[in-house]
């Protein structure tokens, strides 16, 4: 199926005062998001893949341990992962619901120590790519990171929270601050009603 660019679920200035401005969800959603739309519904064009669900082009052309991912994949990995990132966001839904409270502390001790495990992962990815919390097949929660466009999908997971820690999420912002990005996106710009009706 061809690929869509879905509108933001806010409007562009809504994250400005949590810390994500107005000219970074231009440049990330308009160009960013909209360069892969394009280009995977080129790829796909003609192929086997073009009547296929995005999540079964990624699944499907998924390589593992490729030092190079193909076109294809790379294109519809960072369209999923974008229209998650979007959803994962927002101006509302700050408050954490107490299932998701519990389930964090069980798997990781408590909520604070979740939050430090996730900024690490995103701290840590070598270059680009992405930190998760995701549920594994068994239930059970872990944080996990991605290089480039990988996602959970391509391991059998479910994501419930992504961040993407590519430069163009926080450049404009943030400078070369990473560390300073993924806490202010734990502390202030995740939807955690979002995130909890993803267990």
């Amino acid at each position: 199926m061809a690929f869509h660019l879905p509108d933001l679920p806010y409007k562009y200035n809504a994250l400005e005062a949590l810390g994500m401005s107005m000219e970074t969800l231009e440049f990330h959603h308009d160009m960013h998001h909209k360069a892969y739309v394009d280009n995977g519904n080129k790829l796909i064009a003609g192929t086997e893949w073009e009547s296929k669900s995005v999540e079964e082009i990624v699944k499907g052309t998924y390589q593992a341990g490729a030092v190079a991912q193909n076109g294809i994949f790379n294109n519809a990995s960072q369209h999923w992962n974008h229209t998650q990132f979007w959803e994962m966001m927002g101006p509302e839904g700050k408050g954490m619901p107490g299932a998701l409270e519990k389930a964090l502390t069980e798997a990781f001790g408590s909520v604070a120590k979740f939050k430090e495990d996730f900024a690490a992962a995103g701290a840590a990815q070598f270059g680009s790519g992405w930190a998760w919390l995701v549920k594994d097949a068994d239930g059970s929660l872990k944080v996990t990171k991605t290089e480039n466009g990988v996602n959970p999908l391509c391991f059998g997971q479910t994501a419930l929270l992504g961040c993407d820690v590519w430069e163009h999420s926080y450049y404009i912002d943030f400078r070369n601050k990473r560390p300073a990005y993924l806490s202010n996106f734990l502390e202030k710009l995740v939807n955690w009603e979002n995130v909890a009706s993803r267990l």
